[in-house]
């Protein structure tokens, strides 16, 4: 037999690692012959863009670089898989594909989305007596996907926007004069990566001083009145924000647009909160937004991190081999302290197109900041560090040639 592994969705720090995961656990496997990695998600599949592992992965050096490298090295996509009602041919694109290359297993990796294409093409095999398995592999540095206790990528994001916003600290605290800086962090509906900045505490930083969340709702003047008793007690300001956070009462600078999923394309927040402090406040003021830095930030990445991101990718081959399939593979936190987790499958219909907010009852009742079961939670998420391959200075990255 032959497997497929496919990457979608937004780059992370690890979804090479589920896919190092994938490919050895192939290798240990005597009954897979070809691993073949998809050029851009899904539409690979369709378009029959099919390119061999094994001609590409040749060394343990390769796994290793390519472990530890960044972003999707098979390229990836948005697209979303049609109700095969709509549009049948897509799914006999799909199946050709597999026929012709005697593919038997297909790995996804990706987040709520990429599940949604796992549940539907599953059931399209199921219901036309196909026998061919199909596993979703987590990923999303938004740790919004439902069931599991945390997606890869999102240990590695929460590393660097704490060390971020760490050194953003010691830039602000340098100066006499008063001021308020404003860091804008990835997060749509689910305000996990913010909050997570929470981490700094357990290293006795005071900072950040205020952390908002999307999952709270607040008005203009509400959020003037938290920046002012702040700035009672500390000179420089720091404050985290959700770029999904809503102002009941202010229109932020945001693009309406949606992409295919149907999610708006958020940005704005942090310049918008830094004018009405200008305006009402009148202190020094900036706001940072730190953009697509806190996805593929690997020279800072979580040891954690990348080793779980390797290991479900390769429980997803064992699972296919074992006759699963329409199944996502999940983590289990079995305790903080000692930190232990266990890998698990669920039905992937549990899992695509929705959304795992941070939970309200470890947001404080003044909803500005979060509590100390937060960090519990996410500490264990961000420990270790891998030992980054060095060229000329700088990382040195896996290309796809």
């Amino acid at each position: 037999m032959n497997i497929a592994v496919a990457q979608s969705g937004g780059p992370t720090c690890a979804i090479n690692a589920s896919l190092v995961g994938v490919y050895k656990e192939a290798l240990k496997t005597p009954q897979i012959d070809a691993v073949f990695g998809s050029i851009n998600g899904i539409e690979g599949i369709i378009n029959d863009e099919l390119v061999d592992l094994k001609l590409i992965i040749k060394t343990n050096e390769d796994m290793e670089l390519l472990r530890q490298t960044p972003s999707t090295v098979l390229g990836s996509c948005r697209y979303k898989l049609p109700d095969v009602d709509e549009q049948s041919d897509t799914y006999k694109k799909i199946l050709n594909c597999f026929e012709k290359h005697r593919i038997e297993a297909f790995f996804y990796i990706g987040g709520n989305d990429s599940m949604d294409t796992v549940a539907k093409l599953s059931d399209y095999f199921r219901e036309h007596d196909v026998h061919i398995k199909v596993v979703g592999i987590p990923k999303t540095i938004d740790n919004d996907l439902p069931v599991t206790d945390h997606t890869p990528g999102f240990g590695s994001a929460a590393k660097y926007v704490a060390a971020t916003v760490q050194e953003i600290i010691r830039d602000s605290s340098v100066y006499s004069i008063e001021s308020v800086t404003i860091v804008e962090i990835m997060g749509r509906h689910a305000g996990w990566l913010a909050a997570s900045t929470c981490v700094l505490r357990a290293n006795d930083e005071i900072a950040p001083h205020l952390i908002y969340l999307p999952e709270c709702k607040f008005t203009s003047e509400g959020f003037l009145e938290d920046v002012r008793k702040q700035q009672a007690k500390h000179k420089a300001v720091i404050i985290v924000v959700s770029e999904g956070m809503q102002i009941e009462d202010t229109k932020s600078l945001r693009d309406d647009s949606v992409d295919v999923f149907g999610h708006q394309q958020l940005s704005g927040i942090g310049k918008t909160l830094e004018n009405l402090v200008r305006e009402n406040i009148g202190c020094k003021v900036r706001s940072i937004e730190l953009n697509v830095m806190q996805r593929c930030s690997s020279h800072i990445c979580s040891k954690t991190d990348i080793d779980e991101s390797e290991q479900i990718g390769s429980s997803a081959v064992k699972a296919a081999l074992s006759g699963e399939t329409g199944k996502v593979m999940v983590f289990r936190r079995i305790s903080d302290i000692p930190y232990v987790v266990k890998i698990d499958s669920v039905d992937a219909h549990e899992t695509a197109n929705k959304e795992k907010f941070f939970p309200k009852e470890w947001i404080t009742d003044d909803q500005n900041d979060v509590k100390e079961k937060a960090i519990r939670y996410f500490l264990p998420l961000i420990q270790g560090e891998v030992k980054i391959a060095m060229k000329n200075g700088m990382p040195v990255h896996f290309k796809l040639k």
